[in-house]
């Protein structure tokens, strides 16, 4: 059974370009899964014997765990992709998910920040007159300049940048590349700091554009720690993740005239369908000022 796992995620891998991320939450949900069902059933020892009720056991075991509606709604959704595979692959002959219901979640709007949010979290850096400084006022401009995936700006190396031509390369989920102009202030700050932060802060011949105080690739979870600081900084008191910047940019691009179609392919979205979920914040007071430096209109369109 574990390896039939295995099969599963080695698959969506490398036919769907699946994230490290996305194929970990896989792994524990189906694993988490496989636990609960031959703990139930102590004799089960093939996917192929996993009935309809062991399934609604499994979501009534969640539920009485106090799990929210979209966790359970997540883990039934991977369960009946997990068994669509084993059926077209013909390693089952029935999918005991097939008529099994998943909880209503209700869709939530993404958290933006405010005009006055964006000014003081982009401004928070400025006070630090310091390589680290001169790093994280790049990031921050970068992140609301591009809306790029923090795992995108991550990944990032020196060369992805082209401070001339106002442009970013940026290789997003299924190792697709894109190219994502940026605003004069994002330009200026990541100039100053491979200018001025970069060379203080790397040791060797390291490729990262951005890189933490040890020299070596900024993480993710570097990157959040980076938002947090500021955000703490900037007096914000509204719930900021590393994505609350590329919602907002998103939110800004649509206010300010910019194409569907166009926000859809900076943000590397590969259906149209996930982009319109903005449309639904469009006018709103969590709107960006039209007058920021990142605002270049005729670049969105290029």
């Amino acid at each position: 059974m574990e390896k039939q796992i295995w099969e599963f995620l080695d698959e969506l891998q490398k036919s769907k370009g699946y994230s490290r991320n996305t194929i970990e939450a896989y792994r524990n949900d189906l694993n988490q899964f496989m636990n609960f069902a031959v703990n139930e059933r102590p004799n089960l020892n093939n996917w192929t014997r996993v009935d309809k009720p062991l399934v609604l056991a499994f979501i009534i075991h969640l539920k009485e765990r106090g799990y929210t509606p979209s966790s359970v709604a997540r883990k039934v959704a991977v369960l009946k992709s997990f068994y669509h595979s084993l059926v077209e692959r013909r390693l089952a002959d029935t999918d005991p998910t097939a008529t099994v219901g998943s909880p209503k979640v209700e869709k939530r709007l993404p958290q933006v920040l405010s005009s006055n949010e964006i000014e003081r979290l982009l401004a928070a850096p400025l006070n630090h007159s310091t390589p680290k400084g001169f790093r994280d006022r790049a990031i921050l401009e970068l992140l609301f300049a591009s809306g790029m995936r923090v795992s995108e700006l991550t990944s990032l190396n020196s060369d992805d940048i082209n401070l001339h031509d106002k442009t970013i390369h940026c290789t997003g989920r299924g190792d697709k590349r894109r190219i994502i102009p940026i605003g004069d202030s994002a330009v200026e700050a990541l100039a100053n700091y491979v200018e001025r932060g970069r060379p203080a802060m790397v040791a060797t011949d390291q490729v990262a554009l951005f890189v933490n105080p040890h020299g070596e690739r900024l993480t993710r979870q570097g990157l959040w720690l980076v938002i947090k600081e500021y955000v703490k900084e900037a007096e914000i008191t509204s719930p900021v993740t590393p994505h609350t910047l590329r919602h907002s940019f998103a939110v800004h691009q649509l206010n300010h005239g910019a194409d569907l179609a166009n926000v859809q392919r900076l943000l590397g979205h590969a259906s149209i369908a996930t982009t319109q979920m903005y449309t639904r914040m469009m006018d709103t007071p969590a709107e960006v000022e039209s007058n920021h430096p990142n605002n270049n209109d005729t670049s969105w369109e290029s």
